[in-house]
């Protein structure tokens, strides 16, 4: 009982100074730490505190003394039963081993049994195991022999994957496993044959697709114009009601006609899979997506259906010859990419839109390149013409399919230009024809109906004219309602060009005009300044060139309107070009004018060549020249022909004409051939001078004031009066003045004329004879002479 009490107290202790921490004790001590003797006062304090818990500890042993005496007492007890207990189950033991002797040896035969039946049910499972291995490698060989290869990749996968691992042990599966990837190799290879075979046939047969393609195209956008044409109730609201009537019911022809044909056709709509069979292609992509080479195949397949784009794109050297070898060149094209979107809308991953638009964008840029290099060999513009027409099939069909064809349509405009340039070259042959048969006279009408024939194909007005009888003549020529009408079918021939380009009204109004334009301006211009240049075209021809081109420079207005009529754009419109015909035919007029007066003044050359004066004679014959007669004569019917010209060109021609005349005539006088001339021929040049005064004052071209025509002639009259007068006093003295009566006369002309008179009278003796008279005329010359020598000599010294 003490050693109790005493674990329990030294217990008590350790727990109490473990309830003390280190920092409370510390903080305990630190409160005697001013006192003396601070230790042992805390030592007392904590001696005294043990005291009592131990007291404590003592009471708390002592109340529960009694109940551990008498647990004591029943444990000894209890032990007393436990060796009886332990009796009895020594001897139930011993029985038991004897009973279950008997037991034992059964229970190991039943084991045995139970052993030879669990082998036979392994070997059931083993053989259920197997028979489906077998099963399924013979419907692979089946496979395989009827060709159904993706099937037998499945197979195989199954066995690989499902039946072989279950029995892998056993020596018929590794031989299965062995042969599997033989079989794999095999299908690939057959596989990739037909694959070569399918490419080979869509090589052959891309030119039908794209035929077909790009017909099923052209149908329909043919059946959408007709539609939208018929529904398009203000087309063509400028026209005249006829016209209007007439193009309605064609429309509407058009329309039952468009509709018919889609329904007889409706049933014969072939697609690209109707035309090649696709199941190679889906069969090796998907043996090889199996196989685990699907990124292989999708090489392989791309880099073959390069090589086929590059021969497709491929032309023929001749192709520009026919519109066959365009046709056969964009169908090729067209299959090419139709195979190409089929493949990439029913497959996946074999091709891929990036990839289909990097082949485009490279079959594109070779494409424009053969298109601009072909194009450029093309001189019938007909055959440009059904180019574009392909090109806008080609371009609308690829269209449908997604791709960008935007470069297609820039590459048309520049076609277009050289379309245009073919059509001016037609058109310069067609314009040089017209000129060459024209007659260049009027035309003649003799009843109404010719009347109203002419005014049909060229819009002329002339209230003076329709109030004239019939049979009457029409100012123009022949050619000029022809030149209108090509001008008209050069209009339509641009713009069927313009058509079907997804312009506006606005661009293709614009175009037009632009191409009339250098219609007018360079090829009809050329053509008028090359026929007023021909040598056969004479002066009448002249006249009638430059009364035609009036009439066409008033037909450009009309020109206008009727592009305006068939392109729907008002002339009020801000950005409507307009026609340079006007200056055109201005230009041309004025050429004409210009050969007018050279031609005149070469005729006038021809007279004066055949002049034929003695200019050694002693007196006139006291009539006029005849050539100088002939002359007057054939400008006096020259300007007759003159009246229908404007009045300032006919005044113009013949004052040109006069004053080539009288500087003609001058030159003939002053000529340095001539040496010598007589007074008698003073007198018979001063015949034809007069004749000349009175033409120019006959007015042989209506519109001179007073004697302005004269004037032409003023130099000669001044020049030959002086000689004939023999005024020189007056001359000399007036010279240099304003009002001198002879202030045209040039002293060096008056002098050089009076030395050949010198040199007349020189060699006729005149003045051998020893007349006072003729000494005295002889002596003024010389005087003359000298003072005019020194006019012409302080002349040139001011000069």
């Amino acid at each position: 009982m003490t050693y109790l009490v005493r674990k329990i107290k030294h217990a008590v202790q350790y727990k109490w100074m473990l309830l003390l921490p280190s920092a409370s004790t510390g903080f305990c001590m630190s409160v005697y730490d001013d006192q003396p003797n601070a230790h042992q006062k805390f030592m007392e304090k904590l001696d005294a505190c043990i005291r009592n818990h131990d007291r404590e500890i003592e009471k708390m042993c002592n109340f529960h003394h009694q109940g551990f005496v008498d647990a004591i007492t029943e444990l000894l007890k209890v032990r007393a039963d436990a060796e009886k207990l332990k009796v009895q189950v020594t001897d139930t033991n011993r029985r038991l081993q004897d009973a279950g002797k008997e037991v034992i040896a059964q229970t190991e035969e039943i084991i045995r049994c139970r052993v030879q039946q669990r082998n036979i049910t392994t070997v059931v499972e083993k053989l259920q195991l197997c028979l489906p291995v077998l099963e399924m490698y013979s419907k692979l060989k089946e496979q395989m022999s009827v060709k159904r290869y993706y099937s037998a990749l499945k197979t195989m996968e199954q066995l690989e994957n499902l039946y072989l691992p279950r029995v892998s042990q056993y020596r018929f599966c590794q031989i299965m496993i062995e042969n599997l990837p033989k079989l794999r190799e095999e299908i690939k290879e057959i596989s990739m044959s037909d694959l070569k075979d399918f490419l080979e046939s869509i090589r052959k047969h891309s030119d039908r697709i794209g035929e077909t393609a790009m017909k099923q195209a052209q149908q329909q956008k043919t059946f959408s114009t007709a539609f939208q044409k018929q529904n398009n109730v203000n087309y063509g609201r400028n026209m005249h009601l006829g016209r209007n009537r007439i193009l309605e019911s064609k429309n509407e022809i058009t329309l039952k006609r468009t509709f018919e044909d889609e329904d007889e056709h409706e049933e014969e709509v072939l697609t690209a899979q109707d035309l090649v069979d696709f199941s190679p292609v889906y069969r090796c992509l998907h043996i090889y997506s199996v196989l685990g080479d699907g990124e292989i195949f999708e090489n392989y397949y791309r880099k073959q259906r390069r090589k086929q784009a590059r021969l497709v794109l491929q032309p023929q050297s001749s192709m520009h010859e026919t519109v066959e070898g365009y046709r056969r060149y964009f169908s090729q094209i067209v299959g090419f990419f139709v195979v190409e979107d089929h493949i990439l809308h029913v497959t996946q991953g074999l091709v891929t839109r990036t990839y289909t638009d990097e082949l485009w964008n490279m079959a594109l840029s070779k494409i424009i390149a053969v298109l601009r290099t072909h194009s450029s060999y093309c001189n019938d513009p007909d055959l440009v013409l059904e180019l574009k027409n392909l090109i806008v099939v080609f371009a609308d069909t690829l269209q449908g399919y997604g791709f960008p064809v935007n470069r297609l349509f820039d590459l048309l405009f520049e076609i277009r230009d050289q379309y245009n340039e073919t059509l001016l070259k037609k058109w310069s042959g067609l314009f040089r024809d017209i000129f060459e048969a024209d007659n260049y006279s009027p035309i003649p009408v003799a009843n109404e109906e010719e009347y109203r024939i002419v005014i049909s194909k060229f819009p002329f007005q002339d209230p003076e004219l329709d109030k004239q009888s019939f049979p009457k003549k029409l100012p123009m020529s022949q050619s000029v309602p022809q030149i209108y009408m090509q001008v008209k079918e050069f209009i339509y021939a641009s713009l069927k060009f313009s058509e079907s380009l997804h312009r506006s009204s606005t661009e293709i109004d614009d175009m037009l005009r632009k191409s009339t334009n250098l219609l007018l301006t360079r090829t009809l211009s050329s053509c008028l300044q090359n026929l007023i240049k021909k040598p056969h075209i004479g002066l009448t021809e002249l006249v009638q060139i430059i009364i035609n081109t009036t009439h066409l420079e008033q037909a450009c207005k009309y020109l206008e309107d009727f592009i305006s009529n068939i392109t729907n754009i008002s002339q009020l419109t801000v950005h409507t070009a307009r026609l340079y015909g006007l200056s055109t035919f201005k230009d041309a007029r004025h050429a004409a004018e210009g050969e007018i007066y050279t031609k005149l003044n070469q005729k006038i050359d021809e007279f004066i060549q055949i002049a034929d004066y003695d200019w050694t004679m002693s007196e006139s014959d006291g009539r006029a020249s005849g050539y100088l007669m002939d002359l007057i004569n054939f400008l006096r019917s020259t300007f007759q022909v003159f009246t229908h010209l404007p009045g300032k060109v006919a005044q113009t021609a013949c004052m040109s004409a006069c004053q080539h005349l009288s500087m003609s005539l001058m030159q003939m006088l002053l000529d340095s051939e001539l040496k010598q001339i007589s007074m008698g021929a003073i007198q018979q040049f001063n015949l034809d001078v007069i004749q000349c005064e009175l033409f120019a004052s006959s007015e042989p071209v209506p519109g001179f004031q007073g004697d302005t025509l004269q004037l032409a002639f003023i130099d000669l009259r001044q020049l030959l009066d002086l000689f004939m007068v023999w005024d020189w006093s007056t001359y000399l003295a007036d010279y240099g003045q304003a009002t001198s009566k002879y202030l045209r006369v040039n002293p060096s002309t008056a002098l050089t004329l009076l030395e050949k008179m010198k040199d007349s009278s020189k060699k006729n003796n005149i003045f051998a004879q020893f007349r006072k008279n003729d000494r005295d005329k002889q002596k003024l010359i010389e005087t003359v002479v000298k003072q005019l020598r020194s006019l012409v000599n302080g002349m040139s010294q001011h000069t």
